[in-house]
């Protein structure tokens, strides 16, 4: 996460840490739950992966409930929260690394499948051509054969002076005998000659036939060769994958259970810690309760008292408009009552005029309002969340934050219990309500207690002091003693 989150243990605030502390009995309640976080068995639970539409929006729902968990415990410790949050994605992360390992098993096991075909049938293709090869040897032989039987039988013709073609065989006979005996031989001759022609014929047809088969052969092995190499190499690439993807998960699994086992040994230590802030933050609560307090009363009192002037002039006014008519006898003005004072209804908190406290367009990384605590992390004693008080914003280090109203600077300084540098302003009473903003976490503050800031003037560098596990930026609001949300006023 580039930018951190801070604030919100249980479900108390506090003008240093961004929680309201509405009463020691609540805070008791509320903080109990921090107290006993890690306590939970379900911190060695495993994190339902986030529902969401798609891997994308997984992530990030998935990246959410980590800074929740780190915002929850940042200003207790730092360490602690990124141990937490770090539980959290790890514990995530892992359903879903499974899955992919899965997959990326079935895929070895179907990139096997298809060299493993492959390889069979290159093998059949290879004996098919062996036979071809083999019947074509064969036929060549029987060509060259009957090639040599018909040159016997051209040769044989030859030296018995050729066969009869016409009557000068007949003529050339000594007797009767001897020409049906040339006869017989010649027609046999013939016979033998034709027969062995055609024989040749049709064995040349055949091995036309058979080089052709052997030319498609040769052809289907050197696609099915192509075809194994391009298999062989997505089933190592398969492999690859698998592998890389086994060491994830049991990277995921190792780290899971290092961080249980380091979670669940700084028990006492997370336990006493909390119960250190919890003083801490009833006492800056207390404190801020108390400013707000005196400043409502104070410009109560003020308001009635300008009221009753008011009244008082009025009176002495309508009294003196009355002696002037009846000849100048009036009096008595010194025993003027006036009516009871009923303070007007508070008026509308945007009357303050916030501004954002940056110039620049910084992103909320963390809102306002109630933390549902993600499944198998710390329970809050059984609450199952807590309020996260103030905004985060994801401003980088060195980001100039500004005054987001005129007021008068309260605290100005390091803050004992987690926040780092900070600025707490108040901003005085208007329309009967008091306000007061606090900003957390900077590098460096510009003012100092008591001095007295415009609308927009710089008070601090934004960065990652205190209990922050990165560069961010905590901004608060206190209306009349309790924590409200600032996107409610800016």
């Amino acid at each position: 996460m580039n930018s951190k989150s801070s604030g919100g243990i249980g479900t108390v605030k506090s003008p240093r840490l961004g929680r309201s502390l509405p009463g020691s009995r609540a805070l008791r309640h509320r903080f109990g739950a921090a107290i006993a976080a890690l306590l939970a068995v379900g911190l060695l639970g495993l994190v339902p992966p986030a529902q969401a539409d798609d891997l994308g929006d997984q992530a990030s729902a998935l990246e959410q409930q980590a800074h929740d968990v780190q915002a929850s415990l940042e200003f207790v410790d730092s360490g602690i929260a990124k141990s937490a949050a770090d539980l959290v994605m790890f514990q995530g992360q892992l359903p879903g690394a499974q899955a992919a390992l899965t997959q990326a098993q079935s895929r070895v096991s179907a990139a096997t499948a298809e060299v493993n075909s492959l390889a069979a049938r290159m093998d059949l293709a290879q004996q098919n051509k062996d036979k071809i090869t083999a019947q074509i040897a064969t036929d060549a032989k029987k060509a060259t054969e009957t090639k040599a039987l018909i040159g016997q039988i051209a040769a044989q013709s030859y030296k018995a002076g050729g066969l009869p073609a016409n009557l000068t065989l007949i003529l050339g006979a000594e007797s009767t005998t001897d020409l049906a005996n040339s006869i017989d031989l010649a027609e046999q001759a013939l016979r033998s000659q034709t027969a062995a022609l055609e024989e040749l014929t049709a064995q040349k047809a055949t091995n036309q036939n058979a080089q052709a088969r052997l030319v498609a052969v040769e052809a289907e092995i050197t696609d099915l060769k192509s075809q194994a190499d391009a298999a062989l190499i997505a089933e190592q690439s398969a492999r690859d994958a698998a592998a890389t993807q086994k060491a994830t998960v049991d990277k995921l699994i190792t780290d899971s259970a290092s961080l249980n086992a380091k979670l669940e040994a700084q028990k006492p230590q997370i336990q006493a810690k909390l119960k250190e802030v919890q003083g801490k933050k009833a006492a800056v609560a207390a404190e801020i309760a108390e400013i707000q307090r005196k400043e409502r009363e104070a410009a109560a009192a003020a308001a009635k008292a300008e009221a009753e002037r008011i009244a008082r002039a009025q009176a002495a006014a309508a009294a003196a408009a009355a002696g002037n008519n009846n000849g100048g006898g009036g009096g008595g003005g010194n025993s003027f009552v006036p009516p009871p004072y009923v303070p007007p209804a508070p008026g509308n908190p945007s009357a303050f005029g916030l501004q954002h406290p940056f110039s620049v367009n910084v992103p909320i990384t963390s809102g306002f309002g109630w933390r549902q605590t993600p499944a198998g992390t710390i329970d809050f004693n059984g609450t199952g969340g807590y309020v996260h008080t103030g905004i985060d914003f994801g401003a980088t280090c060195g980001t100039p934050v500004y005054a987001a109203a005129a007021g008068t600077v309260v605290m100005a300084g390091w803050d004992v219990w987690g926040g780092g540098w900070g600025v707490k302003i108040s901003h005085g009473v208007i329309q009967g309500n008091a306000l007061l903003t606090a900003y957390y976490h900077n590098t460096n503050v510009q003012v100092s207690n008591g001095q007295k800031v415009s609308r927009g003037q710089l008070i601090a560098i934004s960065g990652g002091t205190g209990n922050s596990t990165g560069c961010h930026a905590h901004f608060e609001t206190w209306l009349n003693g309790v924590a409200v949300d600032p996107m409610t006023l800016l």
